[in-house]
């Protein structure tokens, strides 16, 4: 992603463009992929409420056309960012990061 940011401050397009992978990813799916990635088991509880947007259209084109593309699927990016996450949290409280 900051490869991809710095492309964009370098090249010539100008308005809103997409920068990310071209997949699409619920809220859930979302959810237990975490979960997953942190090796913990959760219960997702689902409530009754207003349904949002299901899903949106976008287009990387714009990125691409400066030759641009995502390197990581979102596991991977996940996986690879997780274990950063996990340890500035557990410096916040103090604790030891075994």
């Amino acid at each position: 992603m900051v490869e991809g940011i710095h492309r964009l401050t370098q090249s010539s397009l100008t308005g809103p463009t997409n920068l990310g992978r071209a997949e699409y990813v619920s809220v859930a799916q979302l959810v237990n992929t975490v979960a997953q990635v942190a090796g913990k088991t959760i219960r997702i509880k689902y409530v009754e409420g207003p349904v949002g947007v299901q899903s949106r259209n976008f287009s990387n084109e714009r990125i691409y056309s400066i030759g641009w593309r995502a390197r990581y699927s979102l596991e991977d990016g996940i996986a690879r960012t997780y274990p950063w996450v996990h340890e500035q949290v557990q410096a916040r409280r103090g604790q030891v990061v075994a």
